[in-house]
């Protein structure tokens, strides 16, 4: 995905798919959705929650069948979804590694 430098506007469509939070099902301010990449049809957009101060992380896009989306209910702030998304995977011996230096065995 091409980064995005500045303001892009979303279709209603798509953004009726951001219309309340999944935490306190308050309604969004779709306005307040931040688009943080987007290439071709797919857009990827962060969005707070004003009245629980909750995050979702969701990846819209649109195809032949409308507008889909898949959300993550997270505790990023924009600036770190943008920080880690690149980052490598974390591997299976890493965290048996991490696991056996916090629980050490006698």
């Amino acid at each position: 995905m091409q980064s995005r430098k500045k303001p892009h506007y979303l279709s209603g469509e798509v953004l009726k798919l951001l219309s309340y939070c999944p935490l306190c099902e308050s309604n969004y301010n779709p306005l307040r959705a931040k688009v943080l990449e987007e290439k071709d049809e797919a857009h990827l957009l962060h969005i707070q929650c004003s009245n629980c101060g909750g995050s979702v992380v969701a990846l819209l896009f649109t195809s032949g069948a409308g507008p889909t989306s898949i959300g993550l209910v997270t505790d990023l702030t924009s600036d770190d979804v943008l920080r880690f998304k690149d980052q490598t995977t974390v591997k299976t011996d890493e965290v048996i590694s991490f696991h056996q230096f916090l629980f050490p065995t006698n």
